[in-house]
């Protein structure tokens, strides 16, 4: 496949799927089959690295206006006994586009609730910001802030399946030791088979490790488990497409195109549709 053809499909699964390819596809490339990083891949730091650092430094760059509004918000939480207080400081890093600050004060209210929901929603917080930092020195951080959330998220509810995954993708994207995180998805495979988001962390996986046919079975498993998921037909038009198999791709385009709801998503999938086949024509 053509670079411009690599870009343009590209363009077309992350403005349909930005969720997907934002929260759940890692982003090394792999050296096995299924086993998506090397031991030193993802940033990772056998040392732990603490957020404060970042925030701190952060801080000290706000406007005076900005810097003024951030240290009442945080004076009000701390004095506040409601688990919930930290909300306003969130949303104002937020505003800000910093989602890994917003992240710290996220796990402020799970130290607070103390529940395995809180805890899960903090590591999510952590775990997706990783993907909007500019500063790569951050990174280690901010998977070692996910995976303890993680981890206090299981220890709350041993059951929370998500977190075990989540914490899973954690060891594959940002630790020394990514067989690690296979293993904890296997644990949930063998009882949790049909869970889409296992799924979709072992697709990607095998996207990332170019084990395009292993993709394409994970992919049609997330459609088996769950037919509503469109999103899968692009992911598969995608892995059809890096094997040359063009009516292939063209077929699942056009599954995806007769089922979506977004009319723009529609037009820029059959004019897509279109391009193949005056290519291969």
């Amino acid at each position: 496949m053509t670079t411009a053809r690599k870009t343009q499909i590209g363009l077309l699964i992350t403005a349909v799927v930005l969720f997907v390819l934002l929260f759940l596809a890692p982003k090394k490339h792999l050296s096995k089959p299924e086993t998506p990083v090397d031991e030193h891949a993802g940033h990772a730091h056998e040392t732990e690295v603490s957020i404060e650092s970042f925030l701190t430094t952060a801080a000290k760059a706000l406007s005076l206006k900005e810097k003024t509004s951030f240290d009442d918000l945080v004076a009000a939480a701390e004095k506040s006994t409601v688990d919930t207080a930290y909300i306003p400081v969130i949303e104002f890093w937020d505003r800000l586009r910093r989602p890994d600050f917003a992240s710290y004060y996220a796990e402020k209210i799970a130290e607070r609730k103390q529940t395995s929901a809180a805890w899960a929603k903090a590591g999510d917080r952590y775990f997706y910001s990783v993907r909007f930092v500019k500063d790569a020195n951050e990174i280690p951080a901010l998977y070692q802030s996910a995976m303890r959330c993680y981890e206090k998220a299981l220890e709350k509810d041993p059951a929370n399946t998500d977190a075990k995954i989540q914490l899973a993708a954690c060891y594959v994207e940002g630790s020394p030791d990514p067989m690690k995180g296979i293993g904890l998805l296997r644990e949930v495979e063998k009882t949790d088979s049909n869970n889409v988001k296992l799924q979709l962390n072992f697709a990607f996986f095998s996207v990332k490790s170019g084990q395009w046919d292993r993709a394409i079975r994970r992919f049609e498993k997330v459609l088996e488990i769950d037919p509503l998921y469109i999103e899968a037909y692009l992911h598969l038009a995608d892995a059809y497409e890096q094997q040359g198999q063009n009516a292939k791709t063209i077929e699942m385009l056009e599954k995806y195109a007769a089922l979506t709801t977004d009319a723009t998503a529609r037009q820029e999938i059959l004019k897509y549709i279109e391009q193949l086949r005056q290519k291969t024509s």
